[in-house]
């Protein structure tokens, strides 16, 4: 897990996934205006001071750290006392103000929601896929805030009778927060494991259930992170992480009917720098376990059918060498960034090479598809008479369907696509000897389409489209641009709007950003989005370095010591927009999420004037604070992304960018920023630091406003559909007001 890796909110907020929705909320008996909507100038000098509610003001108490020779100075440290009485109160503050300064908002949520909720179809079901002697599927139910996790046996047919094997609809009666989390079911089908998360930390406890009898059984597996079934259907191997810092770092096995006290420890990962993982190979014949940092990797894995077998090391770390491996008759199929010869430069987009599983190391490794300066294996899987390659290539992923005795681009061919921008999703696919490949497709103006995919015939059959109620698609476009970097580097961004129309500098723009960790935002299809467009928003997306879009040499060009180029990425995207005529210079707002709140406190600080609204979700913006304390969960991992503070050269980088010690006196623009406090990820004291110092700085009177989930929610907030969707109307009413957008324009 990556700490501030993209999640729920960076995905539904512009180009994502499929919308949810809520009942309307009630009004409140009484609604002051909004602050008022800004005038048609630079962001940073907007609006005339507010009337009415008083923002809350954070007491200062100065803690000093010296470090290199500098001494940073933060008065919001106390923020971090958790459940004490005087943060409570500063952060039930902030709630009342923000509540009080949008109260007036609240029709044109309800507006709003009421429009997201008429494209959704709130019962439907996803289209079934076969494991073993069962087909599995989820479905929905109107005003149901989770799915239902469903089987039937394959025998019978559609006929056959529903067996529910999860009703998380059943846990939120007790719980206010329902997350789910590691999934396995035995060979047999007798048994699912599954990990359940009730507080939002995102900590799950595994249980194991008979579906025979519906019933659990006594076998409890505290923190999980992943879980395999042996093929015994007896003996279960899981992944634990450490309590304080969230790190998985154990793998252990577990013998159903016994105490977890006699579990037996196979591995424990002691570099605090990487994470275990356990999963089965596509031919369900091995078990890996796998450890892997930011930068390097490393392999393990026994027979599946005999699990109290040791592991056996595929291939010894070395550092910044990656790999990942999968299984096929007598070889192990890998995907690697090593060099082809010695005293070469790495593979930096990955090649493919295979060995013996008797003896699989480096040695042995014969090459079957070359590095690609152009083109990144993303990934791989194996089925018995065909394989899948993920590629990426241009900003876009494709799928190559290749020869699993060969696998070589010799004889592969890649699967036609009906869109020139779009996303693919990997379906489930898992029966090695199934004779056809699932994956999702979906565009900024098509919605997410199940296809399986023949390779035999090269026929492509549709299984389904999701339906999207009061949607037309041929009242909307999707485009690629390039914005030119100062560096002259061409950044892609993607483009939503309404059809008609026309780049003449006068369209309001919604710009969504993330860049880091290598991970790529596709142009994806967003029902709630077009509540945006409907109104004349463009909305976009920008593919920034530091994300994976353009493969591996787009993230490392924008970490660790190139890391400022995500910003300015980002800052030469907008004003290249309204060089292009896609924007209306005093009409943009921005959003970020995570890792990418981060991406918004930098700009921020850059370049206020650009921007007259800004939304940072789960905002990473105490990058020097967060990444100096160890004990935080993740922050060693995180060394080989952003740097390590205690290295002086590392800590002068961070420092230039990092959001919280940049604040200055100075105009900014309006800003909301949403958390939870209970977020694993990005802990709820630094969004609270930061909207502290901004307000004690700013020297403007546009809103600020902080609002924090003291219920149990996530890194990605609420867990129901309907309280995500309600979330979503309140930051889209938020956006049009400040940006002045009225039903009519």
């Amino acid at each position: 897990m990556i700490r501030r890796t993209p999640f729920v909110f960076a995905l539904l907020a512009v180009l994502g996934c499929s919308g949810e929705g809520l009942p309307p909320a009630p009004a409140p008996t009484t609604s002051p205006p909004s602050a008022p909507p800004p005038a048609a100038t630079s962001a940073a000098a907007e609006t005339p001071a507010p009337k009415g509610p008083v923002a809350p003001i954070a007491k200062k108490e100065p803690h000093v750290t010296k470090i290199h020779g500098v001494e940073l100075v933060d008065d919001y440290a106390w923020l971090r006392k958790k459940d004490t009485p005087e943060v409570l109160a500063y952060l039930r503050a902030e709630n009342a103000y923000t509540e009080a300064m949008t109260a007036g908002l609240a029709p044109a949520k309800e507006r709003i929601y009421g429009e997201m909720l008429s494209r959704l179809k709130e019962s439907d079901e996803e289209v079934p896929f076969r494991e073993g002697a069962y087909v599995y599927y989820t479905r929905t139910e109107k005003g149901k805030q989770y799915p239902f996790y469903c089987r039937k046996p394959v025998k019978g047919g559609d006929k056959a009778p529903e067996e529910i094997l999860i009703d998380l609809n059943e846990i939120a009666k007790t719980e206010k927060f329902v997350g789910l989390g590691p999934l396995a079911v035995s060979e047999d089908g007798h048994l699912l494991a599954y990990g359940l998360d009730t507080t939002g930390f995102r900590q799950f406890v595994l249980h194991v259930r008979d579906l025979r009898t519906g019933k659990d059984l006594a076998d409890r597996i505290e923190r999980v992170t992943s879980v395999v079934f042996a093929k015994d259907g007896k003996t279960l191997l899981s992944t634990v992480e450490d309590p304080v810092t969230k790190r998985s770092y154990k793998v252990f096995r577990h013998n159903l009917g016994d105490d977890a006290a006699k579990d037996v420890l196979l591995y424990e990962e002691k570099d605090e720098r990487f994470r275990l993982f356990a999963k089965r190979s596509s031919s369900k014949k091995l078990i890996f376990v796998e450890s892997n940092s930011m930068t390097t990797s490393e392999v393990r894995f026994l027979p599946a059918d005999k699990p109290q077998a040791p592991l056996t090391l595929v291939e010894p770390r070395a550092q910044d060498h990656e790999y990942d491996v999968d299984h096929h008759g007598d070889e192990l199929v890998i995907r690697t960034n090593s060099p082809a010869k010695p005293g070469e430069a790495k593979s930096t987009n990955f090649r493919l090479v295979v060995a013996k599983v008797s003896s699989p190391g480096r040695a042995s490794w014969k090459e079957t598809i070359p590095h690609r300066k152009d083109v990144m294996i993303e990934s791989i899987q194996l089925f018995s008479t065909f394989a899948v390659a993920f590629e990426r290539e241009d900003g876009l992923r494709q799928i190559r369907v290749l020869d699993p005795k060969k696998l070589a681009l010799d004889g592969s061919h890649r699967i036609a696509l009906p869109e020139p921008i779009f996303t693919l999703r990997q379906g489930e696919n898992r029966e090695f000897d199934a004779s056809f490949y699932r994956f999702r497709f979906e565009s900024p103006t098509t919605p997410s389409t199940v296809y399986d995919y023949e390779p035999k015939k090269r026929a492509l059959v549709l299984k389904k489209r999701t339906e999207v109620p009061n949607y037309d698609s041929s009242r909307y476009e999707s485009k690629r641009v390039h914005a030119t970097a100062k560096d002259g580097t061409k950044i892609p961004v993607s483009l939503l709007f309404k059809k008609g129309t026309n780049p003449d500098g006068k369209n309001p723009l919604f710009l969504y950003g993330y860049g880091s960790y290598g991970a790529p935002l596709f142009p994806m299809f967003s029902a709630p989005t077009f509540s945006l467009v409907d109104r004349g928003v463009v909305c976009a997306i920008a593919h920034i370095r530091g994300g994976g879009e353009l493969g591996e040499t787009w993230h490392e060009a924008g970490r660790m010591k190139t890391k400022m180029n995500t910003f300015t990425d980002f800052v030469d995207v907008t004003e290249g927009l309204v060089q292009m005529g896609w924007a209306a210079k005093d009409r943009i707002a921005i959003q970020g999420g995570s890792a990418g709140g981060l991406l918004m406190g930098a700009v921020l600080n850059m370049r206020p004037d650009l921007y007259r609204a800004a939304i940072a979700d789960v905002p990473f913006v105490d990058v020097i604070n967060t990444m100096l304390d160890e004990s935080l969960p993740l922050t060693v991992e995180e060394f080989e992304e952003w740097g390590n503070p205690k290295k002086k050269d590392e800590f002068e980088y961070i420092l230039r960018y990092s959001p919280y010690e940049n604040v200055a006196k100075k105009a900014y623009p309006s800003i909301l920023v949403n958390t939870s406090y209970n977020d694993s990820q990005v802990m709820y004291w630094e969004p609270a630091k930061w909207v502290a110092k901004l307000r004690a700085m700013k020297t403007d009177t546009n809103p600020l406003l902080l609002r924090i989930h003291l219920d149990p929610a996530g890194h990605g907030g609420k867990s129901g559909r309907y309280e995500r969707m309600q979330e979503m109307a309140f930051k889209y009413a938020w956006l049009l007001d400040r940006l002045g957008v009225t039903d009519g324009t």
